[in-house]
């Protein structure tokens, strides 16, 4: 049975203060003589991607593909239900109003018009088959946020406009005192609150998970950011985007971020996943509807990628190009759909000029699709998504080999560490 608990906003904040206070200067606890392994931590955190917007009802349509039928399998029951892990703990933060704990199943995503799922489920199922032992999985997440600004790291120092945002601010008549103050107050907010959340879920981890014990200890095991949505539509931050070299800065904060990480968990070597954004699949897959978005992607996730390949970094920050997991087979489908449009607009306009009743044109609609899709196909187009393409469609079969990819790059990480 599911074990859970709920916090409400006001009791986490004082927690929060509460634990930051108390807790021991170094996170990896040392084990007594003969106990057991310490218990594995790990620590996801980035936008509304990491929060997960995969409802469950998408679930059942993995079955179609040979290749997500056994990702499929682990994901649910014997009665086709949600799978409730027994060995593996979730703490998440920022998917909802209040804090969400308990054993991991669907359910942990962003909480809208939910239950959804994120990279957790498929995470937490996976490592904790490669690791064969108890995980636990403090998730941070909040949507909508940047590397640049909201998870700025501290050694990055300050957040610096650039010559044309200052010219921009300008012209439009603000107050530039006004406006770096408050770029100053929202500068690495959201990377404090994710620290503060980690070191509060760390000081008391029997809230969490109830059979832990302390005198096995817990070891912090691996980090996965998974972000970049409001960093590379943002033409102000990174003026020259779309040109070579446009998103150096992205780099540049990311290793900040991740050395940053692991001096302030105090865990130097921590295991780093980064899951390179990939919605729309790879950009040498782009239709000619997306031509004029390719340089930018790809320059993205480039810089993205980046810290993955630097010396200080190898062998313990991985890349996860999450573009190899889109779902190719509903892109097409999508466009072979658009092909219709004009026979469904006449359909539309008989219906208004009234030379089709509401009952004739949902059988004109319905027949037009019979024939142009197979019911398979059609399956896949009215149940495989639930959301905006942005977020990987909503769709738990994207997501389900996000999170598996995750975890599968984590173990190798791990294996490198010994």
């Amino acid at each position: 049975m599911k074990r859970s608990i709920r916090i409400r906003p006001v009791a986490l904040v004082t927690g929060l203060l509460l634990a930051v206070l108390a807790f021991p200067a170094t996170f990896v606890h040392a084990q007594p003589a003969g106990a057991g392994k310490p218990l594995k931590v790990f620590v996801l955190a980035g936008q509304s991607n990491m929060q997960g917007h995969a409802h469950v009802r998408t679930f059942d349509t993995m079955a179609l593909d040979p290749q997500t039928a056994p990702i499929l399998k682990e994901m649910q029951d014997a009665d086709g239900a949600p799978r409730a892990c027994e060995r593996a703990w979730i703490a998440p933060l920022g998917g909802a109003d209040e804090e969400r704990a308990g054993q991991l199943t669907a359910g942990f995503g962003a909480e809208a018009r939910g239950p959804k799922i994120g990279p957790e489920f498929t995470f937490g199922i996976y490592m904790q088959k490669f690791l064969d032992e108890p995980i636990l999985i403090i998730k941070t997440a909040w949507g909508g946020k940047s590397l640049h600004t909201d998870f700025r790291p501290p050694s990055a120092g300050p957040y610096e406009f650039n010559e044309s945002q200052l010219e921009t601010f300008k012209k439009q008549g603000k107050d530039l005192d006004e406006i770096k103050a408050a770029k100053a107050k929202a500068t690495g907010h959201y990377y404090r609150l994710m620290m503060d959340h980690v070191k509060k879920v760390l000081a008391d981890i029997q809230r969490v998970y109830p059979d832990y014990d302390p005198q096995q200890g817990y070891e912090l095991a691996g980090f996965v950011w998974f972000q970049g949505w409001n960093d590379m539509v943002d033409g102000g931050t990174y003026s020259r985007r779309g040109k070579p070299g446009g998103y150096d800065k992205y780099s540049e904060v990311l290793t900040h971020f991740i050395r940053d990480v692991r001096r302030d968990l105090s865990a130097p070597q921590l295991p780093f996943v980064i899951g390179v954004l990939g919605v729309g699949g790879p950009t040498d897959k782009y239709g000619p509807d997306r031509q004029r978005y390719k340089g930018i992607h790809q320059g993205f996730r480039s810089a993205m990628a980046a810290p993955a390949a630097l010396p200080e970094f190898q062998g313990n920050v991985a890349a996860v190009l999450t573009e190899n997991y889109w779902d190719l087979e509903v892109t097409a489908l999508r466009a072979r759909e658009k092909k219709l449009k004009p026979e469904l607009d006449q359909i539309a306009m008989q219906l208004k000029e009234g030379k089709l009743s509401r009952q004739e044109a949902t059988a004109a609609r319905e027949k037009l699709y019979a024939e142009s899709f197979t019911p398979r196909d059609l399956r896949i187009l009215k149940e495989s998504t639930s959301n905006f393409e942005f977020h990987y469609m909503g769709s738990a079969k994207i997501m389900a080999q996000i999170g598996k990819g995750f975890a599968e790059a984590m173990e190798k990480l791990l294996e490198k560490q010994g």
